[in-house]
């Protein structure tokens, strides 16, 4: 797997904190930082989102990714997974996650929640590389509402 990240200004200039990936699989991905009214030349625009929320959007993915193919694979009639992620960090740099929390809602017919804790189970305890490493430093607590559709 590879990335490269380059800096990109702000609107076309050397200053700000716009940045573009460019990932191995050929996509794209904007990042900014966040005004500094300070020292407006050292902060982002607010165009995009921040490098760390970027992050938290991939680790919910890759879970949301396993719960979805565990419950499949299990037979079950999933018909939609979304999960919210909310996350505290350190308050000194490195200003690592000290938690998350996921929330899961997932809408099937006829779904058992006891498939369902199982799979939210599997992908932090085996499959989602992403909240295994973050649950390195941070204290990663799960829930989830089952809907029926």
């Amino acid at each position: 797997m590879e990335c490269t990240v380059s800096w990109t200004g702000a609107l076309g200039t050397r200053s700000g904190m716009g940045f573009v990936a460019e990932t191995g699989s050929g996509h794209t991905l904007v990042m900014d930082g966040a005004p500094d009214a300070a020292q407006p030349e050292n902060g982002g625009q607010n165009l995009a989102p921040r490098p760390l929320e970027t992050v938290l959007a991939g680790t919910g993915g890759c879970s949301a990714f396993d719960v979805v193919l565990i419950l499949k694979r299990g037979r079950h009639d999933v018909r939609g997974c979304s999960v919210k992620l909310t996350a505290e960090r350190a308050d000194v740099d490195p200003k690592v996650f000290t938690r998350i929390n996921m929330h899961f809602t997932v809408t099937g017919k006829s779904i058992p929640a006891v498939a369902v804790e199982r799979a939210i189970a599997m992908s932090h305890e085996k499959y989602c590389s992403a909240s295994i490493m973050l649950g390195k430093t941070a204290e990663i607590s799960t829930s989830f509402e089952l809907i029926e559709s």
